[in-house]
């Protein structure tokens, strides 16, 4: 009896072991702990189709609908010039990668998370989608913070000794130089600039093939962006908000 009550109490010092090392196994490679939660719903703008030609085959571009955007800023709170570079950065992102799903609304809750929405500090965001407001993060220094030293001798956030995360949806300049699209036609990736920075969001968080329909493909996506539970759970919370909000 007492040999059997000894192997009882060893399996379940196993199972907690395993249990413990399954858990940081997972840490340690980069998946959030809370996968298991359903990811939000990937809402999708109202579209209108554009054409600058003639030829119907040609030159054919897609734009949020304006009605469709006045509506869903008055519902959500959003500013309409930052939700329609969020819409048009998840259409975008979508046409690029079909298999990704990515709505609006998960973008958006990274914005309202990072900046709100370009608004931090007081700024805003100007007709062509330029922050007003220095959106620079603090000192990646170590203090707090993961430690990653200077990579843009200061170009990007002013700092030549450590890096900082930059822009409306907060790029640490190492980042964007792979990252960083040009969202607006203009020549050049700017992470200052919200049509800039959201379709670089989106782009990025389609990466690696992840359909973020799925709840674990949602999950991972957002945790890549930042490594953290908490930050997971609370771009979860604002994105199922936002969807539920802006239902025409």
């Amino acid at each position: 009896m007492l040999r059997l009550k000894r192997m009882a109490v060893l399996c379940v010092v196993l199972v907690c072991v395993i249990t413990g090392f399954l858990f940081w196994a997972l840490r340690m490679g980069g998946q959030p702990a809370a996968v298991t939660l359903p990811a939000p719903p990937q809402s999708a703008a109202r579209l209108e189709v554009l054409s600058t030609s003639s030829t119907p085959a040609l030159k054919v571009t897609r734009v949020v609908d304006g009605q469709w955007l006045a509506g869903a800023a008055a519902e959500t709170g959003i500013p309409a010039r930052a939700l329609q570079a969020y819409a048009t950065a998840a259409a975008a992102a979508s046409s690029t990668n079909p298999g990704c799903g990515i709505g609006w609304n998960t973008v958006a809750a990274i914005g309202f998370v990072e900046s709100a929405h370009g608004t931090y500090g007081g700024g805003s965001l100007s007709a062509a989608g330029q922050a007003t407001g220095p959106i620079v993060g603090p000192s990646l220094d170590g203090d707090g913070f993961a430690a990653i030293a200077d990579t843009d001798a200061g170009v990007l956030d002013g700092d030549p000794r450590w890096d900082r995360a930059v822009g409306p949806m907060q790029f640490i300049p190492s980042t964007w130089q792979f990252a960083g699209r040009d969202g607006n036609g203009d020549g050049n990736a700017d992470p200052f600039n919200i049509d800039d920075a959201a379709v670089s969001a989106a782009t990025y968080l389609c990466g690696g093939g992840r359909d973020l329909v799925t709840d674990r493909g949602w999950a991972d996506a957002v945790y890549a962006y930042n490594q953290s539970d908490a930050y997971v759970n609370q771009v979860r919370e604002t994105a199922t908000a936002y969807a539920a909000q802006a239902v025409g």
